[in-house]
């Protein structure tokens, strides 16, 4: 009787956490779906040609220049902020002592600054680059704000990354005669990347979507930057500015599809990369 009625617990335990694993993402998958089909029921019937004109004025409210603006920082930031990111990353895992407390000093202090609001990043960027190296509001002040802000995020991911990979790769490079620097960089690395673009991927999907600190460091000029000294908006920033404005809701939304798109095949085309990377290791 014991048995039986310890038996009929357990599957009423089971029943029970599964009810709430499949509830869990039953509900996840309808709030994104719910999302997303509002974005497209809203959105697609004000796309227009008039929106993807080369120059923005405030008939056309054109998404290009910020389209632009928005395709020019990406690779920028990541260009500033990935090799920084790993290198500090392989640093912490690969050569600095375990228990060191500067490496338990720079980890707590990724993890403080992963927390730190947008908008605080915007106003250090706007003090620090906007005032204080007198760049102004610039596309250079943008990206370089930006760039502090994913560097946390691209640390942590990269390191949990390499702790991934296991040992005896390492040990196995060693007994072969690999230094270390060869064991890193020809077997570690290789092995831990497609974690590390995983990181890499969050952060672009951060990078796309931050309007806060751009409005203090990048501005809000509706242009094709020139130069990374001339200030633009993002197209996250765009959206921001119309739907505030309260003139083009009905753009806003347009853009927000553009926007939803962009992130997607970006998204789409990294995974990509990181499924041929990965298999290539």
């Amino acid at each position: 009787m014991n048995v039986n009625k310890k038996n009929h617990q357990r599957k009423l335990s089971e029943l029970f956490m599964a009810f709430l694993t499949y509830g869990a993402a039953a509900a996840t998958f309808g709030v994104l779906f719910f999302l997303v089909a509002f974005i497209f029921v809203k959105g697609i019937p004000h796309i227009k040609p008039s929106l993807f004109s080369l120059s923005y004025n405030s008939e056309n409210v054109s998404l290009t220049p910020a389209l632009a603006a928005t395709v020019i920082a990406t690779p920028m930031a990541l260009l500033i902020t990935a090799p920084l990111g790993v290198f500090a990353a392989i640093y912490l895992t690969e050569y600095a002592k375990r228990g060191n407390r500067w490496v338990i000093l720079v980890r707590v202090t990724t993890e403080a600054l992963s927390g730190i609001p947008s908008i605080v990043y915007g106003l250090f960027g706007s003090l620090f680059f906007v005032l204080f190296l007198g760049w102004g509001y610039s596309m250079l002040a943008g990206v370089f704000t930006l760039s502090i802000m994913i560097l946390p995020l691209i640390i942590r991911s990269s390191e949990e990354a390499l702790k991934a990979v296991p040992d005896a790769y390492r040990e196995g490079a060693f007994g072969l005669g690999a230094g270390k620097l060869r064991t890193v960089f020809k077997i570690v690395l290789p092995s831990a990347m497609p974690g590390i673009l995983a990181g890499v991927i969050l952060s672009i999907g951060r990078i796309v979507g931050e309007t806060a600190a751009l409005i203090y460091t990048a501005g809000t000029v509706a242009q094709i930057p020139a130069n990374p000294m001339q200030s633009a908006r993002t197209l996250s920033v765009h959206m921001y500015a119309l739907s505030t404005e309260g003139f083009h809701t009905d753009e806003s939304y347009a853009t927000a599809v553009v926007l939803l798109f962009v992130v997607i095949l970006i998204n789409a085309a990294s995974v990509r990369i990181s499924r041929r990377i990965g298999g290539r290791a």
